[in-house]
This record gives C-alpha cells, structure tokens and sequence, in this order.
C-alpha cells in the first residue's frame, strides 16, 4: 500500500505540474566545423576527412515556462551533426554549462546526435589517428563543447513570450536495411537479389513529426523534425558532411531546424531494392540523393507548417521529466565469447588494424564483469507540450519499440528521438536477436530485448503520468 501510495503522489505530482503557462522562447545555431582535418567516426576503419562538403552544426531551442512571474519548468533542447554523444561527454558538458547558466538545470539539457557518420570521432582511443595536421578527439571535443555552451546561453539569453504549434506529415526517407533469407538469418544491407531473399525483418514508419516555435509576431523561430531515419546517406565519404540535415536546411530558409532521429537502429535511407529505378529519378530530377531527402522532408515541412501556423498556443501545459533508468545488460554467452576469441584471431593473422578487434574484445571483457555489473544506467527524458509528448533514449534503437511507445501514448501526438544524452549502441527487438547479423549479435548491443521491454513500459509510463487528470487551461 505504501508504494501504491508514493507511485499515485508521484503521478499526482506530475500531472500538477502540467498546468497551463506561458512560455518563453529562444533560439540559436553555430557552426562545429573545425578548422583542420579529423578522424571520421561511423566505420571501423580509419577515415581522415580531406575537406568540407558542407558545414556542420549544433542548434538549440530554450523553453522555459512561466506562470505568476515564477519559473514553472525548463528544457534547452540541442541537435548536434554528430554520430553520438559518448557517455564521457555530457557531465563536462554540463559542468560547463552550469557555469555560464546558473540559473538553468544542466539535466535539462537534452542534447541529441543527428548520427552523420562524416563528422568528428570523440572518444580517445577508438582509432588509430595520425598526430600529425589531424585534430585529435579530446582537442576537437573541447572545441565542440565550447560552441555547444555558447549557443545554449545564446538560446536561453534570447527567450521571449512566444507560443508553439504542431503537425505530423508524411515522407519517404528510412528503409529498414536488415535483410532476411530463407533460412532464418538476416544481414544489414544482405542482398535482396538473392533467391533466398525473403524480405526485410522490421518495420518502418515514414510519419515526420513537426514542432514549431514562433515569436509573438507569429514568425516561426524554429522547427523540430523528428524523422525515423539517422542522417548517414553518405557515410562512406572521408569528408565532412551534415548528410540529409544540411539540405533540409538549405531548403527550410528563414528559421533553426532540430534535427531528431526517431527510433531507426534497424533503419537507414539506403534503399534495399528498386535501385535502379531511385537512380533513374534522381538523374531526372538532378538531385543527389541528400538533396532528394531534403526536398521531401522540406516539402512536407512547409505544407503542415502553414497548418500548424493557423493554431498556435502560447498558453499550454508544460513539463519535464528526467530519469535514469537502469536496464538488465544483455548476457554475454561462453559460445559467443569463444567466437569472439575466434574472430580476433583471424583479424590477427589478417594484420587487420581496424577497430574490429577491439569491438569483439570489449565483448569478451563484458563476459567477466557482468554479473558485477548486471545493469546499465541510461538517461530518459520525457516531456509535454500542449498535447504533444516527447521522449529519448541514448540508443540506436529498432523500430519495433517506438512504435510501441507511439501506440501506448496517452499524447495527441509521440516523438521518439533516440541517441539523446549519451550512447547505448544497438537495441535490437528478439526476432533481429534470433536472425543475428552486425546491429543485433551481442557484441552490437550492452542491452538486449528485455531491457527494450523495460524501456518501452517506463517511458510509456512516464508519459501517460502527464496525461492521468485534466490540466488547468486558462
């Protein structure tokens, strides 16, 4: 009775806080480009970058709500073009934050990777990088940091009385890339002209998610997208690149965009079949396939935006909610240690210097410390807005899960963004799991199926404690 009691003031408590009030809004980017070459995160080989094809960026969007001239609640909410925020980043992150904002909660910050795989490595250690002319991880990591403190205060400085708005659109963009043969067994990017071809294992949701931010004058400030793709359409490349979320911009003039991967570990824009009939159009309409994208993306964009602008709320509930959340790690076998242990060998006779290795070591390490070690700690936001609910997790996490969150939802509307607050890797669903294959075999993933459950049932949790009693609306 005592824990029913304390979980009932808890969701009484959240649901107070939902109350109506005015927000205020703020809005910046800044270029993270750096100014030398650097090592390429996103494969297992190195990848010096030998140029720039386009900048990369972080952009925040402030919210705080206010009601009796008090501070009720508060998010800065940043979309940086990188492939993840290592676990190391953000408590420094955050202390520098703290330091410039007093006034601001550093755990509200929810800081989120568009996932390009064309932007810098972070993490010390992962590659064997150049010293010399390359900008190592932890040189690039405090230029990041620097900028990513500025244009927070900037978006926080900058609040004002403004109101908000929202839409869902349709797009194309994410295909799910695990392809699954007759045998059971399924590959990332397998071949789909293979007669034991027998189709993709998950699904994939083309809705586009749209949040508007606009000052008093109805001008819109900004825009959060959240699209069930990551940005890595040319992931191969050895220069810097935003991948799809610089041609959305370039199409999207006049405001900020947020870039928010949905729930896409087992999703990619590479298409899977049809190809060559996608190249076809592309050279018939003269576009890369980035561009391609973006128009879609933007196109959709504008047309719900002019929807959105005929509803906008100044007054609406607001909350935020930051847990962590601890997940049962997935279990490393003593098969899957000694086939780790094989592979390793077979790289040391390859003279392979990739960090394949070391990705199947860190495996076999696992073995020894998990039973110490029998959960992994990951950070969960979950916030509403008017009649929208948005909630993260720090992995790639497959599709199969979001679209239980999105189902469960008690929100007018669900955003799922994933690689938010650090990184959990793969979170693979039980079918990925028994096909096997790169994103779902064990060495992918520190949590497994179980621990995905648990993520579902907390966040849909979490979320509907927002929605358990009617808010006050003025």
């Amino acid at each position: 009775m005592k824990l029913r009691s304390l979980l009932l003031c808890s969701i009484a408590v959240a649901a107070a806080n939902c109350a109506a009030a005015e927000l205020r809004i703020g809005a910046a980017t800044v270029s993270i480009t750096p100014d030398k070459p650097i090592a390429l995160a996103g494969q297992f080989h190195t990848r010096i970058s030998r140029g720039v094809d386009n900048p990369i960026t972080a952009t925040a969007v402030a919210i705080e709500s206010r009601e009796g001239g008090r501070s009720v609640d508060q998010v800065i909410l940043l979309s940086c073009d990188i492939a993840v925020f290592f676990p190391s980043v953000p408590k420094p992150l955050r202390e520098k934050l703290r330091e410039k904002l007093p006034e601001f909660d550093p755990r509200k910050l929810v800081m989120t990777a568009t996932h390009t795989h064309t932007s810098a490595v972070i993490e010390d250690g992962m590659y064997e990088i150049p010293k010399d002319g390359v900008m190592q991880p932890g040189e690039y990591v405090a230029f990041m940091m620097d900028r990513i403190v500025e244009v927070c205060v900037r978006a926080w400085n900058q609040r004002k009385p403004a109101g908000v708005s929202w839409g869902l659109g349709h797009a194309v963009v994410g295909h799910n890339r695990r392809a699954v043969y007759a045998d059971g067994t399924a590959k990332m990017y397998g071949a789909t002209d293979d007669p034991k071809f027998r189709g993709t294992e998950g699904g994939e949701d083309h809705g586009l998610e749209m949040l508007f931010f606009w000052n008093k004058q109805k001008k819109l400030l900004a825009a959060g997208i959240n699209v069930e793709c990551p940005s890595q359409e040319v992931e191969h490349r050895s220069t810097i690149n935003a991948d799809f979320w610089h041609d959305v911009r370039e199409q999207l003039k006049g405001f900020f965009v947020l870039g928010w991967p949905g729930a896409c570990g087992d999703i990619s824009p590479h298409r899977m079949y049809r190809k060559a009939a996608e190249e076809r159009m592309l050279k018939l309409r003269g576009l890369t396939c980035t561009e391609d994208i973006g128009r879609r993306i933007a196109r959709e964009v504008k047309d719900v935006c002019e929807l959105a602008q005929r509803d906008i709320r100044t007054d609406v509930p607001f909350a935020h909610k930051v847990e962590d959340l601890a997940l049962p790690v997935r279990k490393v076998t003593e098969k899957e240690v000694a086939e780790a242990q094989k592979e390793i060998e077979v790289l040391k006779k390859k003279g392979d210097k990739s960090r394949r290795g070391a990705w199947y070591q860190k495996t076999i390490d696992r073995f020894h410390t998990q039973d110490k070690e029998p959960t992994f700690t990951v950070e969960v936001h979950v916030l509403r807005i008017g009649d929208i609910a948005i909630a993260t997790n720090p992995f790639e996490l497959f599709h199969d899960y979001g679209a239980q969150m999105k189902a469960r939802s008690k929100a007018g509307q669900t955003f799922v963004i994933e690689l938010t607050g650090g990184w959990g890797r793969y979170l693979p669903t039980a079918r990925a799991v028994a096909g096997g294959g790169y994103s779902a075999v064990v060495q992918s993933s520190m949590v497994g199926p179980e621990g995905g459950q648990v993520l579902v049932e907390r966040t849909v949790e979490m979320i509907n404690a927002m929605w358990e009693t009617p808010t006050r609306q003025r």
